[in-house]
């Protein structure tokens, strides 16, 4: 299956293949945990059951989704020290702190007020209840913020020195932690995983809809949906402007590769809407463009002139067929995001909201496109940054651990087989759970803490039967 394949592209796909499976359950768990915090909040201001129904039921969602993102990001850090171990020594010094900053600070948080507000409702009040609700969202918008920090300074390495053995140690930790990309990565992928959610929660409310057009909780997520939709697609679109722009300075291959820039254009470069790459020819065949419109984008002036990669050394150019369609797979997604949105405004103007079937199949339709463009999304930013681990300074050939061809073939081999299984299985309960509508009592996880072995209940006994008497 794998024969002919190096060690190292088997070691990037799997490294590929499991933080795909893991990057998923993040970005949905992250927009849920800020979406049961409104929730909450909202419940506790108006006391409006319809909210309290809806936070009871995408809590148990997100204890699952939370679960299963735990669970698949474990195996990513071992294979650092199995795969990629020669990577792991030489940006450990940098790199290691951020980690363990994310595991003491952030999932620390999460896992500690997450039982609270899962199943503490009763037991500790609703203001403390709030508080963990709170604390359990904050948490994921750290865990991002130091996973996309590590992220971010392997693509815009800053305030570091490399000392006698070849290793990368910290000279100044707000220039590491804060490095060139990191603002604009943060914002891109926190906005990105509220899109993601309020997909979900779009096409989760228009299903019951369809079913039937007076569930009040259906109507009531898939207004909030929309409302999400409208405010958050446009600030994305600004978001990747402004990050796209950054990349240019600090990584110009990369947009290169994603705009289709084989060639320089000294008088202004064409915006490429679609085309066939052809690297062996290094051309775009067959180009949908619109004149001068990429320089317009990029430089933000008309006939600004922009670089190719035909001023890229041919080791140090990224695969561009990748890059290229990942990132109009992203971009596409994000204009259709608005266009559910802007539709799904028209509607509400019109007092139609519910009473559109068609808008409804469409949110259905678009409720998974979050995941995809979170995964295209990746793939532009990940692909285009080889051929480097740590951008410009160290390259993935460099990166690899001593291991042998069949070696990695047999755990990539064993990874697919048991995240499918296992994966597989948890996507299908998830929609189980979204298959129900959201006043169902018990969607599969139960109300409270299941009891460890060997404790019971206590007995409810009559006083006016006490044995014996």
């Amino acid at each position: 299956m794998f024969d002919g394949m190096t060690a190292e592209t088997l070691a990037r796909m799997q490294f590929a293949f499991t933080v795909s499976f893991h990057i998923i359950f993040p970005a949905f768990s992250i927009g849920v945990a800020s979406f049961l915090a409104v929730l909450n909040g909202l419940w506790l201001k108006t006391r409006d059951d319809t909210y309290l129904t809806l936070f009871n039921y995408w809590k148990k969602i997100f204890a699952v989704a939370f679960g299963m993102g735990v669970v698949s990001g474990i195996v990513m850090s071992y294979q650092f020290g199995t795969n990629w171990s020669v990577f792991s020594d030489k940006t450990g010094p940098v790199l290691g702190p951020l980690m363990a900053y994310e595991v003491l600070s952030a999932f620390f948080l999460e896992a500690g007020f997450l039982g609270i507000m899962l199943f503490g409702r009763e037991r500790v009040g609703d203001k403390l209840h709030m508080f963990a609700t709170a604390m359990v969202a904050f948490g994921t918008l750290m865990s991002a913020t130091w996973i996309l920090s590590v992220n971010s300074w392997m693509q815009t390495p800053a305030g570091y020195s490399i000392n006698d053995l070849g290793q990368f140690v910290p000279e100044d930790w707000w220039q590491i932690v804060f490095n060139p990309s990191f603002p604009y990565r943060l914002v891109h992928m926190v906005l990105a995983a509220y899109l993601t959610t309020a997909l979900v929660v779009g096409g989760v409310g228009g299903l019951h809809l369809l079913r039937n057009r007076a569930d009040a909780p259906a109507r009531r997520m898939f207004s909030m949906a929309m409302w999400m939709l409208i405010v958050v697609a446009p600030l994305q679109i600004l978001a990747g402007d402004f990050h796209g722009i950054n990349t240019l300075e600090h990584q110009p291959a990369k947009v290169m590769a994603m705009e289709g820039h084989y060639e320089s254009h000294p008088d202004g470069a064409p915006l490429i809407l679609f085309g066939i790459p052809n690297p062996g020819e290094k051309r775009i065949d067959y180009a949908l463009q619109i004149p001068q419109v990429s320089s317009l984008i990029l430089k933000h002036e008309w006939g600004a002139p922009l670089d190719g990669l035909d001023t890229i050394p041919d080791e140090n150019e990224p695969p561009v067929s990748i890059v290229f369609w990942s990132f109009r797979v992203m971009v596409g997604l994000g204009f259709a995001m608005l266009g559910l949105g802007a539709w799904a405004a028209w509607r509400r103007y019109r007092g139609r909201l519910y009473d559109t079937p068609m808008l409804h199949r469409a949110a259905m339709v678009m409720g998974p496109m979050g995941f995809v463009a979170v995964l295209a999304g990746w793939i532009t930013t990940e692909v285009g940054r080889q051929p480097f681990t740590v951008y410009g300074l160290l390259r993935t050939g460099d990166s690899l651990a001593p291991v042998a061809a069949p070696a990695v073939a047999a755990s990539l081999l064993a990874f697919i087989l048991v995240y499918f299984f296992v994966f597989g299985a948890g996507t299908f309960y998830l929609l189980r759970m979204m298959n129900k509508p959201a006043g169902t009592v018990h969607l599969g996880l139960k109300d409270g803490p299941i009891r460890t072995a060997g404790i019971t209940p206590i007995m409810q006994t009559d006083p006016d039967a006490i044995p014996g008497e």
